[in-house]
């Protein structure tokens, strides 16, 4: 991995190039297979629930939000107390909404955070206690229970004339506030096959995997789709204890992931990274009163007749930057990104110059990538 920092009297440009040798060459600089990819069914699930929030000073829902004095009733009746909604005269309650994410592989008594967030008029949730609620899945099954005293990372004070507030006072987190009820049932194996996922879909990167998985495993893996690698495991692998073993196994295999061309600039920060496959064709660009010259050519690397050595092609790069009243000149296709902001950054160009001329670049058709403006 190679990063190159170009500085200039009002702002920084990073430019990151991923570099990655091959994998046949070196296994170090490859990727592990459970970096880039997932096995199917392994994903955390969300879940939720609707409830009362107890013990707020006056911060609590109004009258008007009737929902929350009938769900106070309706918690009163499972104990066996008789109220009506109109018995409910102060802002001591909110109703909320609970959100959870349950990981893969979570058990029954497993804790997990309890985001708690107002669904009412409620000015602050700031010293409430969640009071017992169920939480369920997409499929309405009951999987975990919420309770407990919120924390807030903010507050909302009001008095007649002036108010103070700090971040946002209706949102609020329990950390461990969740116990798992009920585990979420799912199988490794679909079949008698189990799919890989890669996190970032490429078509090459697909067949790179199922050639190191084949290589190990013959005619075990198959690429369905530029995402879905699908598996069959070999007859020694099949069984419950042993397929992990067999996932294990798959995991800790290195490949190298390819990728499409792409430029990322942030506009506010003037952050440009680019990926090692940029390329910019032979074009020239106007730009105020910039000059740039970028002249890119080979080389010829040639041993002595009784060396050991090989024949190399070396590339040359020659930049020369000044402000003059002419155009900007790129010669020999094949220059990179970098030889192009480096020059530019020379001369002091502002971020927004900068992405004006990349822009630009691309609309020529000159900029061989995609280009993505955060």
């Amino acid at each position: 991995m190679n990063i190159v920092l170009v500085y200039t009297r009002t702002f920084f440009l990073i430019i990151l190039f991923l570099c990655i040798i091959p994998y046949h060459k070196s296994v170090d600089a490859a990727i592990r297979v459970k970096d880039i990819a997932y096995i199917k069914g392994v994903r955390d699930n969300q879940l939720y629930g609707y409830g009362l929030v107890a013990g707020l000073q006056g911060s609590g829902d109004s009258q008007i939000f009737r929902f929350t004095r009938q769900l106070a009733v309706n918690i009163f009746e499972k104990l066996g107390v008789l109220i009506s909604d109109s018995d409910f005269l102060s802002r001591n309650i909110a109703a909320v909404t609970i959100t959870v994410n349950i990981p893969a592989f979570s058990r029954p008594g497993d804790k997990l955070d309890v985001v708690v967030s107002s669904i009412g008029d409620a000015k602050s949730l700031e010293g409430g206690v969640l009071l017992q609620t169920a939480l369920q899945g997409a499929d309405n099954e009951v999987y975990a229970v919420a309770q407990g005293p919120l924390s807030l990372g903010g507050y909302n004070i009001e008095g007649q004339s002036q108010s103070v507030r700090k971040n946002i006072a209706t949102t609020a987190y329990i950390s461990n506030g969740a116990i798992v009820e009920k585990e979420i049932q799912f199988s490794l194996l679909h079949g008698k096959s189990l799919s890989v996922v890669l996190r970032d879909p490429d078509f090459t990167t697909a067949n790179r995997l199922v050639e190191v998985i084949n290589t190990i495993y013959p005619n075990a893996a198959k690429a369905i789709d530029a995402a879905v690698v699908t598996i069959v495991p070999p007859k020694d692998f099949q069984s419950e204890d042993s397929v992990i073993r067999f996932v294990a196994n798959i995991e800790e295999l290195y490949i190298k992931p390819d990728s499409i061309a792409r430029v990322v600039i942030n506009e506010r920060t003037g952050t440009i990274v680019a990926g090692e496959n940029v390329r910019i064709s032979t074009v020239a660009v106007a730009h105020g009163n910039l000059s740039i010259t970028i002249t890119e050519r080979a080389e010829v690397s040639q041993p002595g007749a009784l060396s050991s050595g090989q024949t190399a092609i070396v590339p040359r790069t020659d930049i020369q930057a000044e402000e003059e009243e002419k155009r900007l000149n790129i010669i020999q296709e094949g220059v990179t990104i970098s030889d192009v902001a480096r020059a530019l950054n020379i001369l002091g160009v502002t971020p927004r110059d900068l992405i004006s001329i990349f822009q630009a670049i691309k609309r020529a058709g000159a900029l061989h990538a995609e280009l993505v403006i955060m």
